[in-house]
């Protein structure tokens, strides 16, 4: 009997990828906090996985041939969101570095947490290989 890790796993690897890419993206806030005219932005992370979670209710597309795009696939653009500011600067910065700071260590945390738990599903799947052999 094969197993099918995608199903094993969920979105967890789906998770990480996007916790990694914002975390990406709050560091280059943190990183422009001083520059005139710097838009915050951010990922809308609860939007991406409400948008998988009903990709995943919709039809599969087949394709004919090999050289056809496949049509599932995560966009981040259409996700990254600009922030708006609680006290906007007088240079038209957007970047409040505390709430920046807070959002990367609560997504530090979110991605450590979702590891630990992949973590967990590899360690189940690591010994139920084992009793099987």
């Amino acid at each position: 009997m094969s197993i099918n890790f995608k199903n094993a796993l969920g979105l967890h690897p789906d998770a990480l990828n996007v916790r990694s890419k914002r975390s990406e993206i709050l560091a280059n806030n943190l990183a422009n906090s001083d520059t005139p005219g710097y838009k915050a932005r951010d990922l809308d992370f609860k939007g991406i996985l409400k948008g998988e979670y009903e990709n995943r209710q919709r039809m599969e597309l087949n394709r004919t041939s090999q050289r056809h795009i496949p049509a599932a696939a995560i966009v981040m653009d259409q996700s990254l969101k600009f922030r708006m500011p609680h006290q906007p600067s007088i240079d038209g910065n957007t970047v409040e570095t505390n709430i920046e700071q807070a959002e990367f260590a609560k997504n530090a945390m979110d991605f450590q947490s979702s590891f630990t738990f992949l973590n967990s599903k590899f360690s189940g799947l690591m010994k139920a290989m084992k009793n099987q052999g």
